[in-house]
């Protein structure tokens, strides 16, 4: 039997109860009779693309999966299951409080999945309100407890600061109150205003009032101190886990590794090519159904596009780049490329070279986006 190529599987449902404010994603809150199609697609889609690899991660984003009926959720495990799978691989599903119930946790635990992750982004309801949230602290708190007692050893809560009218203290309050949950994985993302969302609508008439960059700054050093106190490692920008539980899915992106998206809107990335599926839900379902391409685009990475994805992504981690992995992958030293750039960095105090690792310094982490800026070929 010839070895088969390993790479992680990223799904993607495309269903919301309703859109978040902030909310860029390719996820759609006025489809829902198109539930059991997809379903049905994304299985065929499944079985003819999956089977060909060794997975070795799979992670179910969205939208909100977690909002598909507990039989759809069943019938996508079942075909998952067939699939050659890494013996006691991290298998992550994202769920939203509010779109969870007994029966439906214990069939993705039955099916397979073992790594919940949770999107919570703030504790205080007024701000959940704010941002689109359909569901309250309590209701979270009643789904995480209930994700304990179903089995689930291995939960993700995300978090957002930089919110609209968010407090520094409601932040820390936030932190705070998740950390002693005691999840094994906390992400804390800062909020990014990007085009299309309703936040960005209120934000060109002036109506959105965001923290400033010096509030944004302190929320995320306290971040970092209040996380580190309660026993989280920081291991990516805004990452954080307990000993033993980063995400691997998630560090196959940042370390630019072989995974293969399925769904509408999914993106694939292997050896140096990209591929796009169609966003339509309804063509994706039509396409996969009468055999035809659902592929949008399909472009092959340049030489300089991976090695800049290489370094990009890679920073994002905290233990960096290795000169090493650089060479392997690209036949060329690091600095044949970057002397100049990281010879700057270094001496501004943005980059550190320790041993065989390139990584951003505290004060690099904080102006990533000029360092990062400096690596564009």
């Amino acid at each position: 039997m010839e070895n088969k190529k390993e790479l992680s599987l990223y799904i993607h449902i495309p269903f919301c109860k309703q859109k978040c404010f902030y909310c860029d994603f390719p996820s759609y809150a006025s489809i829902d009779y198109l539930k059991e199609d997809y379903v049905k697609a994304l299985c065929k889609e499944i079985e003819e693309k999956a089977i060909n690899y060794k997975i070795k991660s799979i992670f179910i984003g969205g939208g909100t999966p977690s909002y598909l009926e507990t039989k759809e959720i069943a019938k996508l495990l079942k075909t998952i299951s067939k699939l050659d799978l890494e013996e006691g691989m991290e298998f992550t599903m994202e769920c939203n409080p509010g779109a969870l119930a007994e029966e439906k946790l214990k069939t993705m635990i039955e099916g397979g999945v073992n790594r919940i992750s949770m999107g919570l982004q703030a504790v205080q309801n007024s701000l959940l309100k704010d941002i689109g949230r359909i569901h309250t602290f309590k209701e979270f708190t009643e789904n995480f407890n209930l994700a304990r007692k179903v089995g689930f050893k291995n939960i993700n809560v995300d978090l957002m600061f930089g919110l609209p009218n968010q407090s520094f203290d409601e932040w820390k309050e936030s932190l705070e109150t998740i950390a002693d949950l005691n999840p094994e994985h906390i992400s804390a993302y800062s909020l990014i205003v990007e085009e299309g969302t309703a936040f960005y609508k209120l934000w060109e008439r002036n109506k959105l009032i965001l923290p400033t960059e010096e509030d944004e700054r302190r929320m995320y050093s306290e971040t970092k101190e209040i996380l580190k106190a309660k026993g989280y490692h920081q291991y990516e920008i805004s990452n954080y886990s307990k000993e033993g539980y980063e995400c691997y899915h998630n560090k196959v992106y940042w370390e630019s590794k072989n995974y293969l998206g399925v769904g509408s809107a999914s993106t694939s990335f292997i050896d140096g090519k990209r591929i796009k599926n169609i966003e339509n839900v309804k063509a994706y379902i039509d396409g996969i159904m009468d055999e035809k391409s659902i592929v949008l685009e399909e472009n092959e990475n340049s030489k300089e596009d991976n090695i800049e994805e290489f370094v990009f992504m890679g920073l994002r981690m905290i233990e960096g780049i290795s000169k090493e992995e650089f060479k392997r992958r690209f036949k060329l030293d690091i600095y044949e490329i970057y002397s100049k750039e990281i010879k700057k960095n270094i001496e501004n105090g943005l980059l550190l070279e320790v041993g065989d690792r390139l990584k951003l310094t505290e004060k690099g982490i904080e102006f990533s986006n000029s360092v990062m800026s400096d690596f564009i070929l």
